[in-house]
């Protein structure tokens, strides 16, 4: 029917492809209530406490009796997420044999190996209060230097200081992992000097913290800061736009996958189109980040399904416990999503949420589980173990290596990381409503042009890697958030 879309032969519920009004028939079923846009309705009879099924999985239980041809949502369909589980292992694990393809992208390679898709001066404070004065060295070399928008650009956060402990460290772990990307091909990293994050302790973090991309200001030591800092930002400004783009093979890329003010479409089109692209390049060799774990529980057996291996399936195990924890020990519920917006966009639970999140991933094997600061190599799929607040989840996939982030949204945002963000919407007519925000629309999977959008998507892939801007570069929208977790002095 072209009123209705049921994603799997298993499922007991179909999408609304229009607002659908209450006494329609659509083939044998009579609609018993209006159903907006993007929605739910059931197609068979369901007894309160039986499975609601989307994607082929429970995306938890009916409340109540429910009819065939009733609006399902919040009112009769509730998440049945538990606490702390125990998995266990698949009889077999999946393999990851990338072939060669000859394909290739054009970036710069850095003299630690790792290759860059950007060649900016990225400019990082090791403590939150001299983030408007990196802002102000930023736009004075930015003028003097007649650069463009992006190729000079901070890195701000209000962290730093007063925190302890592992707090402390995660925040030195994240910033020193941005510092070494290999999309900055040279940094400032500028510190107050009487912070917890100084120079003494943030320096340990690096893993070459003699690099010639480095330079380092310690603004309390300085007569003129401002000055110094432009002097510095000059000196790599000149150095990097001396090297050369060159060409490299597909397992040198590694591409972030997130999702952002999903709608009901977003598991269907924009995160299955990324699916679909994610399988085609990680079988040539490129790597995939996926984050937000949050946003994998009720989903989390689909990815422990792809292992690579036993101890792989128990990095995933432990990483969903860990963050199940993680709210308990808050005493929040572990199912406190989706958001209003996921809501009104036609998601109910948190598994239809994730089941429709993990699509970004496709069938690509998983081959690792990451914090954040570790680097994927060897192609295939990691999991980032990562909130899944876009700021903080994007940050955490820079840190982890991405050199550009695969973006979808249903309701749209501005928003972009560090890295290049290509925006993808789940559904056209926001992409007709923010040009300027949306790089791909996927709404047109609708249709019936899946292939067509995967050639579109790849090719886009390759292109900002090899120095297409996007909306997010264009805009000059460059966002970071480290996750915060512990005590503020």
């Amino acid at each position: 029917m072209n009123d209705i879309y049921r994603i799997n032969e298993k499922d007991n519920v179909a999408v609304a492809l229009r607002d659908l009004k209450k006494g329609e028939s659509l083939g044998n079923i009579i609609l018993k209530n209006d159903v907006p846009f993007g929605h739910k309705l059931l197609l068979c009879d369901l007894k309160a406490g039986d499975d609601v099924v989307k994607y082929g999985c429970s995306i938890g239980k009916a409340s109540r009796d429910i009819s065939a041809g009733e609006y399902v949502h919040t009112h009769n369909l509730s998440s049945a997420l538990c606490d702390k589980l125990s998995y266990a292992a698949p009889c077999e694990f999946k393999a990851y044999s990338p072939q060669s393809s000859g394909l290739t992208f054009s970036g710069f390679e850095r003299e630690n190996g790792a290759v860059g898709i950007r060649n900016d001066v990225w400019i990082i404070p090791t403590v939150g209060c001299v983030g408007m004065l990196c802002e102000r060295i930023a736009a004075a070399a930015s003028k003097k230097l007649k650069a463009k928008t992006g190729e000079i650009k901070v890195v701000s956060h209000p962290y730093g200081c007063s925190q302890l402990g592992g707090d402390l460290e995660y925040t030195a772990r994240t910033l020193a992992a941005l510092a070494e990307h290999p999309n900055a091909g040279g940094v400032l990293l500028v510190s107050l000097g009487c912070e917890n994050n100084d120079f003494s302790y943030f320096k340990q973090f690096l893993k070459n913290p003699e690099s010639k991309r480095l330079r380092f200001l310690t603004t309390q030591n300085e007569t003129d800061e401002l000055t110094a800092g432009e002097r510095f930002v000059c000196e790599l400004y000149e150095a990097v736009k001396a090297e050369k783009r060159a060409p490299f093979d597909l397992s040198r890329l590694c591409v972030g996958l997130k999702c952002g003010g999903s709608d009901a479409f977003s598991g269907i089109t924009a995160n299955a189109l990324c699916g679909l692209a994610a399988d085609k390049l990680s079988s040539l060799g490129a790597s995939f980040l996926l984050s937000e774990t949050p946003e994998m529980f009720g989903a989390e057996h689909i990815l422990m399904s792809r292992a690579v291996s036993r101890e792989v399936f128990g990095d995933i195990s432990k990483m969903v416990n860990s963050f199940k924890e993680y709210y308990i020990s808050h005493n929040q519920p572990v199912n406190e999503n989706p958001s209003p917006g996921n809501r009104a966009g036609g998601i109910t639970t948190l598994e239809e949420k994730s089941l429709g999140c993990v699509q970004k991933g496709g069938f690509v094997p998983v081959t690792g589980v990451l914090k954040t600061g570790e680097r994927a190599c060897g192609g295939g799929l990691r999991l980032v173990a990562s909130p899944g607040n876009d700021m903080v989840s994007s940050t955490c996939l820079a840190a982890c290596g991405a050199q550009l982030i695969l973006f979808t949204t249903g309701r749209g945002t501005p928003f972009g990381s560090v890295v290049p963000t290509v925006k993808i919407s789940s559904n056209s007519a926001l992409a007709k409503r923010k040009p300027g925000w949306i790089d791909l629309d996927a709404g047109r999977m609708l249709g019936g042009s899946a292939k067509e959008l995967l050639n579109e998507l790849a090719a886009l892939i390759l292109e900002v890697a090899s120095g297409r801007k996007t909306k997010n570069e264009i805009n000059g929208f460059y966002d970071a958030a480290i996750w915060k977790n512990g005590v503020t002095l």
